[in-house]
Order: C-alpha cells, then structure tokens, then sequence
C-alpha cells in the first residue's frame, strides 16, 4: 500500500515538474499535443494551465495546510470519476484528490482531453511508481464504490439515475458573474476581460454576465481590453463563434455593443454564448444581492470590488483557483474522507 508520505512527495514532485523552466520543451511538445486534438487548447493556455496546476495546487505550501485538514481515508476505494474536458486538464483536481487521499482511480477521460490528464499521471508514475497500482482509464465504471462526475444539466440527470445507489458528487452547469460599481479602475476592467475570455469562455469560472448601475458606459472597458483584439481575431473557432453569434443578433434586431471580438447585451440569462456576455442592469446593489442568493446553485465566482457583495473574487483572478476553490461549493476531499 502507497504511504501518506509517497503520495504527498509524489504530487509535491510533479509540481516541481510542472513549474520547473528546464521542462519548457516537454511542455511545449504536450501542449501541442493536445492542441491536435483539440484546437481550442492553444499551447499558451495549455502551458498556463499546467503551471498554475504546478503552482497552485502542488506546491508544498499549498498541499501540505490543505492536506492536513482531512482525516487519513482507513478503507480506500474504487473512484470512478468522469472528466469534463472544457479547459485543459480541468479534470486535475478531481485527480489529484482521489489519489492523495489513498483511493484507487477509476478515470473515464472526456473526448476533448484525452492527452493531458493520462501525460500527467504517466509522469507521476515515473516520480512515484508505487502509484501504477492505484490509476486505471476505463470506458466503464462498473466497479466503483463512489461516483465524481462532471457534466452539463442533461448529463446530471442522467448521471443521478446511474450512480444513485452508490456515494456520489455530481456537478452541473455553473458559470460566474461580475458586479460593477462603475468605479473601476482601467486595470480592474482589463483584469475582467481576462476574467470573461480566458480560455477563449468556456470555463464555469468564465465571467458571461455583467450587472452594471442604470446608464452605464461601456466605452471605457471595450478601450480597456482592446489589446486582445488580435489574440482572438486569430483564433478560428472562436472568431467561428464571434460571426455566427453576430449574424443571430444582427438577424433578430436584438440591441447589442460590439467591439469587433466581443459582444454585450442586455439579457437576464446566465449563460452566453461564446463570444457574447449578457448584462442586466441595477439601480440598487440589494437586488442584485437578491439574485445572486436565488441563484446561488448556478454561480461558481462573483467578481466585484463592491464591499456590499459578500465572497467576491478579485478582478483577474477566476481562472487561478486555489487548492481549496471546489467546483460547485462541495468539498471533494470531505466526501472522500467520509467514505
């Protein structure tokens, strides 16, 4: 059986790795990989990605504190976890906390990632072969005692049905929203640029809403993320998307702004399409204080520097989770020490 202590050095390893400068060109060749598989994982976002793994959730600093809040799993199990596969290697975490916690992995790779998640875990056998034992890519999950899976509203359902009689964390539709104040700075709204197209949107923690006072101009945050023009002019699928989305609003008449990469309308959805962010407006921040409890279930980050919206996240900063930052608000790693 692999010890507490393999199982941290092992992970603690492979984040110095991951942010070591001297495994540039692995990286580069594994992100180009999965680039040709999937050309929404440019190089640049999936090299971001990893690193932030390395720095975010295995440095020890981060892992050690994290770790130490949970008790030792006594009866390991056989976890089956379904991967989404939105953004690169999105799937980690739910990896990492099977893994850590002494669980053996049953992994079922989402189509869209099929590179990243086994290339990381092939590397963490090399760092710690003990761990060839505990890591298995299956099509089935059959054999799981407990159940992680990730999906959109439909697959949830779906999900439910199958994996209802066993232990099981199952994540639906998220997205995140941004409150403004009408007093940020320029860098505050460039910062949420990044926060609405990193990753090109398609993250949960991808801003695609705004709420902004009654009257709001949005001539000062278009100037302040302007510079990202060429970066997703240039980008095929997203420009794809930014056409077709364009097209739908010009043929339907419906009133938007229009910076040549990214679109805003007026809408009280909650998810947008690529390339479009809705916004709704308000006249008193209490109501949307109101909205943001009822939707409490469908909001993964609020971005806001308003100190009267409770538990915000900073401008610039939704994509840069930390170790403790749980998809949908559930503690993955109490489920699996409660098992």
């Amino acid at each position: 059986m692999i010890s507490r202590n393999q199982r941290i050095n092992a992970f603690i390893n492979l984040g110095k790795f991951l942010t070591d400068p001297l495994n540039a060109d692995y990286l580069e060749e594994l992100a180009t990989a999965a680039y040709r598989k999937n050309n929404w994982f440019t190089p640049e976002n999936t090299i971001e990605s990893l690193k932030a793994i390395g720095e975010k959730f295995l440095a020890e600093e981060k892992i050690l504190p994290w770790l130490n809040q949970y008790p030792e799993v006594r009866s390991p199990q056989k976890i089956g976890v379904i991967m989404a596969g939105n953004i690169p290697a999105v799937g980690f975490h739910d990896v990492l906390c099977v893994l850590i916690t002494g669980h053996t992995l049953l992994a079922k790779t989402s189509s869209d990632d099929p590179v990243l998640i086994p290339a990381l875990l092939k590397k963490l056998v090399e760092i710690e072969p003990a761990y060839a034992d505990y890591i298995n890519f299956v099509e089935r999950l059959n054999d799981s005692d407990a159940y992680i899976a990730t999906g959109s509203d439909n697959t949830a359902r779906y999900f439910h049905y199958y994996f209802s009689k066993k232990p099981n964390v199952i994540r639906k539709n998220r997205t995140s929203l941004a409150v403004i104040t009408g007093l940020e700075t320029d860098e505050e709204l460039t910062a949420l640029g990044k926060d609405m197209l990193q990753y090109y949107g398609l993250g949960c923690r991808n801003v695609s809403k705004l709420f902004v006072p009654k009257g709001y101009d949005f001539t000062k945050f278009f100037e302040a993320i302007q510079s990202a023009d060429k970066l997703y002019l240039n980008h095929h699928k997203y420009f794809n998307n930014y056409e077709y989305n364009k097209s739908i609003l010009l043929i339907n008449g419906v009133p938007h702004y229009d910076n040549g990469f990214l679109m805003l309308t007026e809408s009280a959805a909650t998810v947008s399409p690529i390339s479009v962010v809705h916004y709704e407006t308000y006249e008193e921040l209490d109501t949307v204080k109101q909205y943001l409890t009822e939707n409490a279930e469908k909001i993964q980050c609020i971005v806001s520097s308003a100190e009267a919206i409770p538990n915000t996240v900073p401008y610039g900063k939704t994509q840069q989770p930390e170790i403790s930052d749980y998809a949908d608000s559930v503690d993955t790693m109490a489920f699996l020490t409660n098992l």
